[in-house]
């Protein structure tokens, strides 16, 4: 899948099937609309095409406004939905900066220059709810019309629907926030994955509890690090780790902002994804992690983040963590590494 920032690249495709919309999760609905789109595109012989934002609209106006909590909670990050995205089959996906020009744009000039001109769509697919332009002046019907005038064919895509509940990325994160990670993964059709480059933290990790851990680094993290992101799932989870060998690595991981340390410590109080493998591997040494992707799957919630009293508790509380971790993985409702593919290969749309 090629990827581009804006319109303007010089081999950017310039005839494509096109969607648009923020895909947060590339959920089930997302899947069964971008089959579509790449089924429309191979009929026309063009790329299949998704132009998405970033940030998210709601994440800029909360900004602009100064009111943070408007803005979403965001089920992934932006190298999570082009992963997904590609995963899906598409062609080419355009990451169209928003910013103050592009929410002041009115919707003819959205269609103009963006659809038009920038993109040169034959086809538009969009969803039942889609909005577009300044003040979401622009809809399907506008859309439809131009299309007539313009030359492109719009369709729309009605929602899509599992067991009667109808698939959206609202839906994600309020199953998310539940900690209810098999409704997550339903929606989802797949198990919710984080992914991200492996950065430096404070260490604090390698000197806690060696002697609980059974070995001398103690209770040794994966530190995954994200600025400006409010995620839609908190808490303590059993995680398999995938990127460090050729078997994904089961784990526990806390993600949020360590309640219980300085919140002026080395991660500024951001949000970090904190991740413990249950059984080191020894061919990483004790820096060999460092600097490469991987990815983690949020299988089973254990608690919410906790607010230890001094390190001593909160050595005993991740040691509890990792023996709970450890007994999920050897119950009968862990899945396997074969199971969760399969889980995956038979719910992709």
């Amino acid at each position: 899948m090629k990827i581009f920032r804006g319109f303007h690249h010089p081999d950017i495709a310039r005839a494509c099937a096109l969607t648009i919309g923020n895909f947060d999760g590339v959920h089930r609905g997302h899947q069964a609309m971008l089959a579509l789109l790449n089924s429309e595109a191979a009929h026309r012989g063009v790329d299949s095409c998704v132009l998405t934002f970033e940030p998210h609209p709601r994440d800029y106006f909360a900004g602009a406004l100064r009111k943070p909590d408007l803005a979403p909670a965001r089920i992934g990050t932006l190298r999570d939905k082009l992963t997904e995205l590609q995963r899906c089959g598409v062609q080419q996906a355009v990451v169209l900066p928003f910013d103050a020009r592009l929410a002041a744009q009115p919707p003819q000039a959205f269609i103009d220059e963006v659809l038009v001109r920038g993109l040169g769509a034959r086809y538009v697919l969009v969803g039942d709810d889609f909005r577009f332009g300044a003040q979401r002046a622009g809809d399907y019907t506008m859309l439809d019309s131009a299309g007539q005038h313009l030359g492109f064919d719009v369709a729309r895509m009605n929602s899509y629907e599992v067991h009667g509940l109808r698939v959206s990325s609202s839906a994600v994160r309020d199953a998310l926030q539940r900690g209810d990670m098999a409704a997550a993964a339903g929606l989802l059709g797949r198990p919710y994955t984080i992914s991200g480059h492996v950065v430096h933290g404070r260490k604090l990790g390698r000197a806690l509890g060696a002697s609980n851990a059974g070995a001398d680094d103690g209770f040794r993290t994966l530190n995954l690090r994200f600025a400006h992101w409010k995620p839609a799932a908190s808490g303590i989870f059993a995680v398999l780790v995938h990127g460090l060998g050729h078997a994904p690595l089961p784990g526990v991981a806390n993600l949020g902002v360590r309640p219980s340390l300085d919140p002026a410590d080395v991660n500024g109080g951001r949000v970090l994804l904190e991740t413990h493998c249950l059984d080191w591997p020894a061919d990483l040494g004790p820096e060999g992690a460092y600097g490469k992707i991987i990815r983690v799957e949020l299988l089973h919630k254990l608690h919410d983040e906790l607010k230890y009293d001094g390190l001593d508790a909160l050595t005993a509380g991740i040691a509890k963590d990792c023996a709970d971790a450890r007994a999920y993985f050897a119950s009968a409702h862990a899945p396997s590494d074969t199971e969760t593919r399969r889980q995956t290969t038979r719910d992709r749309i």
